[in-house]
C-alpha cells in the first residue's frame, strides 16, 4: 500500500517561498499513470487541488495558483515537493499529498496533512 508523508515549515513569512515534501513509500513515483498532486484546505473552505506532477515528469497546476506555484520531484528518493512564492495569510492551510492511480482526480492515498501558516 502506498503511504504519503508531507513534511515541511510550519511557520512561513508573508512574500516568502512555503516548500513541501512528500515522501512515498510503498511505491514508485515513476509508476505508469501514477499523478502525485498537492492540495490544500484552508480554514473554513473546501478542498482546493493546487497542482500534480505525473509519473512521467510532466506538471499541471490550476489556473488560479499556476503563476506562483511549482512542483518538482526528486526519483532518487521518491519524493515530490512544492514550491508556493509570495506567500500571504490567505495562503494558511493545511497541505495534503495525494496519489491518484490511473486517472488524476481520483485520489486513493492521501498524506495525514501539515499545518502551515503563514505569519509575520
Amino acid at each position: 500500500q502506498v503511504q504519503l508523508q508531507e513534511s515541511g515549515p510550519g511557520l512561513v513569512k508573508p512574500s516568502q517561498t512555503l516548500s513541501l515534501t512528500c515522501t512515498v513509500s510503498g511505491g514508485s513515483i515513476t509508476t505508469t499513470y501514477y499523478y502525485w498532486s498537492w492540495i490544500r484546505q484552508s480554514p473554513g473552505k473546501g478542498l482546493e487541488w493546487m497542482g500534480a506532477i505525473a509519473y512521467d515528469g510532466s506538471t499541471d497546476y490550476n489556473p488560479s495558483l499556476k503563476s506562483h506555484t511549482s512542483i518538482s520531484r526528486d526519483t532518487s528518493k521518491n519524493q515530490f515537493s512544492l514550491q508556493l512564492s509570495s506567500v500571504t495569510p490567505e495562503d494558511t492551510a493545511v497541505y495534503y499529498c495525494a496519489l491518484s492511480p490511473g486517472h488524476l482526480g481520483d485520489f486513493g492515498s492521501w498524506g495525514q496533512g501539515t499545518q502551515v501558516t503563514v505569519s509575520s
